[in-house]
């Protein structure tokens, strides 16, 4: 039974400048999706970090949100969280892949993101899963966001420029790309 592994688990990492986490939960099994964000705010707490919480009505509306947060906002990283539980009809894979995939290409395109999305058969392994002392999906998934950050400050790069260069636009009829009024 996975509960009685033991898994190895890294250290959290250190900063030497704040980091600011939004979580985002989908609070359905609210019993359970409040043991998910316990875990998490105690895990940023560990690293002195802050955190925003944020629900939304379901798994497929958090990478939503997550997506909106990021165009308007200043997070360093997110955390989601939720839980999905096997009912009876096909909609557990929708909510499972779908969810999971748009978390998926966020964190490729470069967002620092923690699934805490439980994907489960049963309330029963819910439970196991997200209680804070016990496996603490919550507060490993905020680990995982944190890790990631830590990853993108190690490895910012200030002389590369993701964004828009502005003097990559020439004006037609000047080389430079200047008026010469």
């Amino acid at each position: 039974m996975a509960a009685n592994e033991q898994h190895y688990t890294l250290a959290l990492p250190d900063f030497d400048r704040p980091v600011k986490l939004l979580i985002v939960v989908a609070p359905y099994y609210k019993d359970i999706a409040d043991e998910l964000v316990a875990g998490a705010k105690a895990t940023v707490e560990a690293v002195g970090g802050t955190w925003d919480l944020v629900e939304v009505p379901g798994a497929l509306e958090v990478p939503t949100a997550i997506s909106i947060a990021d165009k308007m906002s200043n997070f360093d990283g997110y955390v989601a969280l939720g839980c999905v539980i096997r009912g009876e009809t096909t909609h557990y894979e929708t909510v499972c892949n779908d969810s999971s995939r748009a978390l998926a290409l966020m964190g490729l395109q470069g967002l620092c993101i923690g699934n805490g999305i439980l994907t489960v058969e049963n309330r029963e392994q819910a439970v196991v899963r997200a209680e804070a002392k016990g496996q603490n999906k919550g507060g490993g998934a905020a680990a995982a966001a944190l890790h990631l950050v830590a990853l993108s400050r190690k490895w910012a790069n200030p002389e590369k420029n993701v964004g828009f260069h502005s003097d990559a636009i020439r004006l037609a009829g000047t080389p430079e790309g200047r008026d010469k009024a």
